[in-house]
């Protein structure tokens, strides 16, 4: 794990070609002071060292509560099926109410197969370097899941981009390894399904890439898991500045509000395929995880 230069741009890998892709008709500047190692946090026998990041920031501007502390996650993976891809890196963070970056994890894994060609298009990492450099899968996905639990544990919503593909990816890869699986991935902020939900007539795809775009969010390494994460935090606290009437409510609140926007878009979007590409189309209604 080392620290980031917030005074660099934050640049995000996940194969998640669903919602985001096919859909129906501020960057805050800030400069690093002092960087530490904080106490350990322990979850399940799993000890996770957390990187903090103090930070001086400029123009801090008020936000609804769930934007204060911002939990961040993503996976960079081998695959689009969660049955089957397994986990590369990923990036697990905490912004504050600027966006500032100031607690991270970081992990880079040996899947245990080859990397698909185009995974590695994707996110640049090959077969060699993971087993080179990438550690024994088990390990990561064990503390993966322990970050994640500690951030439920501190009452700090996760901002997910896409939600079930993560989190359920991760579900089928804690199995896979004999780990227990996150017992309940709530809060979580999806700033997909906020944005669907809060612009539902926008046209065009709603990728992170897109969405950055949009809401004025620097997005310069896309596809990488770190850069994804924290540029999804990032553009769920633009939506949060720009639609503070609808969306400034409880994390817990918004958590269930979503549950409810995520199974009206997912049939949506159903219906759109049935009617244009496949009669068959099915598009699960299961949010944050199938």
């Amino acid at each position: 794990m080392t620290a980031l230069d917030a005074t660099t741009s934050v640049p995000l890998f996940s194969l998640d070609e669903d919602l985001s892709v096919l859909d129906e008709p501020a960057t805050v500047e800030s400069a690093v002071v002092e960087t530490a190692l904080v106490e350990p946090v322990v979850i399940d026998a799993v000890v996770l060292e957390a990187v903090v990041i103090d930070a001086v920031v400029i123009d801090a501007v008020a936000v609804p509560v769930w934007c204060e502390r911002l939990g961040v996650f993503d996976l960079e993976t081998t695959g689009i099926d969660i049955e089957t891809s397994r986990i590369v890196s990923a990036h697990v963070g905490i912004l504050d109410s600027t966006g500032a970056l100031v607690e991270r994890w970081d992990w880079l894994a040996d899947p245990g197969i080859e990397i698909p060609e185009q995974a590695t298009a994707v996110h640049g990492i090959s077969t060699e370097r993971a087993r080179a450099e990438g550690r024994p899968a088990g390990e990561v996905v064990a503390e993966i899941v322990a970050a994640l639990n500690s951030l439920v544990a501190r009452d700090i919503p996760i901002t997910i981009y896409n939600a079930p593909y993560d989190l359920s990816l991760l579900n089928r890869e804690a199995l896979r390894h004999g780990v227990v699986p996150l017992a309940d991935p709530s809060p979580v902020i999806d700033p997909l399904v906020l944005d669907k939900a809060v612009d539902r007539y926008r046209k065009g795809k709603r990728t992170l890439e897109v969405a950055a775009l949009y809401y004025g969010v620097d997005l310069t390494d896309a596809h990488d898991a770190a850069a994804d994460a924290v540029a999804a935090g990032r553009v769920a606290q633009a939506i949060a500045h720009r639609y503070r009437d609808e969306i400034a409510i409880e994390p817990a609140q918004l958590h269930l509000l979503q549950i409810g926007w995520f199974a009206e878009q997912a049939a949506s979007f159903e219906d759109y395929m049935r009617r244009t590409r496949d009669p068959g189309f099915s598009a699960s209604q299961a949010w944050p995880q199938r």
